[in-house]
């Protein structure tokens, strides 16, 4: 899909700060000298039992484009795909009240939205946020020098894959759940205050595959200390065991020729590419603020955040394990 859109001719406007020339989390379009807008869509299947928590997961994970690029959601509109004949509109109820729960706690006004008939529930929303047209965060100007945060645990995609094969416990349940439900609005606030280099989320491509576009964007390399990534427990037992979701392999053969993995253990690597939901935020921080953002981030609820990596100038566009 990447591939065909950026096969569409590009547009030329003066405004627009960040479109399709570049892969990056959300566009931009500068109003006037004062204000930007910050526009994403997104939309999931359900990956949850619950359908309110869902709706949770879902919105925060379409608010996540938005703080990745420094910006503040302030206007949200529903996206639902919904199977009228097969589930009742109770369902339908709980996503969107779940959802609803999530924009007040980041403080975004809910104004429309569209709904269509599916066989299968797709739930998420087009955000808008607001940003200083001289102070959006991208992924393409991280720096060699640069320290590398993951502000959330990785595992989402393969517990998940456990969840629908009735493997997960309650206590990782609950663990996973409250991850993907957490925004990441605390960590954008910490990183904003820090003037950070650049920043992605991490979602659909996985940690490898999004360093891997910052990498590519920024035209630097970047190190990733393997052994320091933070994974939610069972993480990898589920993925000894061979639960990987399709996700992971797409992943893999799309960026195999960027990563140098070296002697990683092959369960890991299956982590550091598993598609992730509702990730934590990737900055790239100059060395002298990493330990004080790092503190900073863990105070505002992210506890498991951690300093994995590095930015250095060669090979240009590599991903290094080390």
């Amino acid at each position: 899909m990447e591939k065909a859109i950026r096969c569409l001719p590009r547009q030329n406007n003066p405004d627009l700060i960040v479109g399709l020339d570049r892969a990056d989390d959300a566009g931009v379009y500068k109003l006037n000298s004062e204000l930007a807008i910050v526009q994403t869509v997104d939309y999931i299947t359900a990956i949850v039992d619950d359908p309110y928590t869902f709706g949770m997961v879902a919105a925060a994970n379409s608010l996540s484009d938005i703080y990745a690029m420094g910006s503040k959601p302030v206007t949200a509109m529903n996206i639902i795909a919904f199977p009228v004949d097969t589930m009742d509109m109770s369902v339908m109820t709980q996503v969107l009240s779940g959802s609803l729960a999530k924009l007040n706690e980041a403080g975004v006004t809910l104004v429309g939205g569209h709904s269509v008939k599916d066989s299968e529930l797709k739930y998420g929303l087009s955000i808008t946020g607001i940003v200083h047209p001289d102070k959006v965060i991208t992924k393409s100007t991280a720096r060699a020098g640069d320290r590398l945060i993951l502000t959330k645990p990785l595992g989402a995609g393969i517990l998940t894959t456990a969840l629908k094969a009735g493997m997960l416990s309650e206590e990782t349940k609950a663990r996973l759940n409250e991850q993907m439900v957490r925004l990441n609005n605390k960590a954008a606030a910490a990183m904003i205050d820090t003037e950070v280099s650049a920043c992605t989320d991490i979602t659909g491509f996985g940690l490898l595959g999004h360093a891997c576009e910052m990498a590519e964007n920024s035209k630097v390399a970047i190190e990733i200390f393997a052994g320091k990534v933070p994974i939610i427990p069972e993480t990898l037992e589920f993925a000894r065991m061979g639960l990987i979701p399709e996700g992971m392999y797409a992943n893999q053969e799309f960026r195999v020729d960027m990563v140098k993995d070296g002697e990683t253990d092959e369960d890991l690597l299956s982590v550091l590419y598993d598609p992730q939901t509702s990730g934590g935020l990737f900055i790239s921080v100059p060395a002298e603020k990493a330990e004080a953002l790092l503190a900073s981030i863990r105070r505002g609820g992210d506890r498991e955040a951690a300093i994995v990596g590095q930015v250095v100038d060669k090979p240009e566009g590599q991903i290094i394990l080390v």
